[in-house]
């Protein structure tokens, strides 16, 4: 029980009716170009990623120096910017 010629040829009808000549070629115009651009995104996959600019890199913190002194945790603030 599946769609046959008479009945696409109707539901094509009302789809053209409710939506109208424009707004089918527009959708359609739209569609194309989304898959245009999925196929470009596809082939950008493959290439290596040295050709891609890196992103502006943050540079990590340094590291505080912590040492213990009769079970007390001192943490060395001198390699530390003031907090704001």
């Amino acid at each position: 029980m599946g769609l046959s010629l008479p009945h696409l040829l109707i539901l094509a009808l009302v789809v053209l009716v409710l939506f109208g000549r424009g707004r089918i070629s527009e959708m359609m115009g739209d569609f194309g170009k989304g898959i245009k651009s999925f196929k470009e995104g596809m082939a950008d996959e493959g290439k290596p990623q040295s050709a891609v600019p890196p992103a502006q890199q943050i540079p990590p913190p340094s590291p505080t120096t912590t040492a213990t002194l009769n079970g007390e945790t001192k943490v060395d603030s001198s390699n530390s910017t003031p907090s704001q």
